[in-house]
């Protein structure tokens, strides 16, 4: 099912296994060893979009889990997490693609909070989608890199 199309490019729903080859390419350094499967990734009401391209490889991926944020606990969240960009299709806006597709169908759910864990080097990628940035910045436990809570109001 496309839910939105730039080109040949389509962002289309995905399977849970269907992320886990870009989340090891990209966000694991390719390391077989390491586990790319997320606890939330089968719970009801999480979702998951790729990019397709036109010869339906999957280039971009990303999870959507509705999870409370710790910063605003009142607002009706949901958490973007595994945003994957294959290396050759950085900087060609297919993950501005998968974030506005996501970002419009959890506006239509009714969440009023977008939220993630950002890794420092894609502050400024979060920002050109109208994510600001909360709280002080922190280490992940496990990629060992810096990072930052995003937010993006939905309403």
């Amino acid at each position: 099912m496309s839910d939105a199309t730039s080109g040949v490019m389509r962002v289309v729903e995905i399977t849970t296994t269907d992320t886990h080859a870009l989340r090891r390419a990209v966000l694991r350094n390719a390391d077989p060893a390491r586990s790319v499967d997320f606890p939330e990734d089968d719970l009801t009401g999480t979702f998951h979009l790729g990019v397709v391209d036109g010869a339906g490889r999957i280039v971009a991926t990303s999870s959507w889990v509705p999870k409370p944020s710790t910063e605003f606990p009142a607002a009706t969240a949901v958490q973007l997490r595994g945003m994957a960009t294959d290396a050759s299709m950085q900087g060609t806006g297919v993950g501005g693609l998968l974030i506005e597709a996501g970002a419009e169908r959890c506006a239509a759910a009714g969440f009023d909070l977008l939220w993630a864990r950002a890794r420092d080097s894609a502050l400024a990628f979060y920002a050109k989608h109208a994510c600001r940035v909360v709280g002080d910045g922190f280490v992940d436990a496990t990629t060992g890199l810096p990072h930052h809570v995003v937010v993006r109001d939905l309403t």
